[in-house]
């Protein structure tokens, strides 16, 4: 099991960015890839980026796409998320997660992702 722990979310105004940070600990993080998502109140949590074990291969939500950017430091253990140009409709509670399997397999689905963290809030104001 890794255990992950987010922190980075905030108020901020539209336009705005944030870059939020999950710190893993238990087991050898650069051994899997990584995830985002979100969950918006009243609405289902949703995938919004991800990034291979490397670091060499991500992928983005349409919504995202242009705006966000997943990265990660193997020697730090961390994961992170750049959000830039920042819209109300981002305003969610943002998880990492642990991948199960490899990279490509079932990318999108939260049942792919076996550890989660706590969640960060991010609210953006219009």
């Amino acid at each position: 099991q890794v255990q992950l722990v987010e922190s980075g979310g905030g108020l901020v105004q539209a336009g705005d960015s944030l870059r939020l940070s999950c710190a893993a600990s238990g087991r050898t993080f650069s051994n899997y890839a990584m995830g985002w998502f979100r969950q918006a109140p009243g609405k289902e949590r949703e995938f919004v980026t991800a990034i291979s074990m490397t670091g060499a291969r991500t992928a983005y939500a349409d919504s995202v796409k242009g705006r966000f950017s997943i990265s990660r430091d193997n020697a730090k253990n961390t994961l992170y998320l750049q959000m830039n140009s920042l819209k109300p409709e981002d305003t969610a509670v943002y998880y990492c997660a642990r991948k199960s399997g490899i990279y490509s397999s079932n990318l999108y689905q939260i049942s792919s992702y076996d550890d989660w963290g706590q969640g960060t809030q991010v609210t953006v104001s219009s």
